[in-house]
């Protein structure tokens, strides 16, 4: 199993299109991805606005489906110019789940 950890902040006041965004690409994934096994997404309860996603794939084909998808590619357009920084990124081997 592939994960990413996704750490992304918003610029102030625009917290909720960014929810949005997440939230359309989590359709996406719901109604398309099989593949995708998990996709998780958190809102840091101290500072609005700052989003973790946390997305689980079955293998690399799974992964690569995902994040050449128009669904991510779509969420890219309207995520940039509300960033606060670059986006963290860290894809790992899953080692334990439950």
């Amino acid at each position: 199993m592939l994960t990413i950890t996704a750490i992304i902040r918003t610029r102030d006041g625009h917290a909720d299109e960014m929810r949005q965004a997440l939230l359309d690409v989590a359709a996406h994934v719901r109604a398309n991805e099989p593949e995708t096994v998990g996709f998780f997404i958190s809102e840091d309860a101290t500072r609005p606005g700052t989003f973790t996603t946390y997305e689980r794939f079955t293998d690399q084909a799974a992964m690569d489906r995902h994040n050449g998808s128009e669904a991510v590619a779509k969420f890219f357009g309207i995520a940039e110019p509300l960033l606060d920084g670059e986006v963290t990124l860290v894809t790992c081997n899953e080692v334990f789940a439950r």
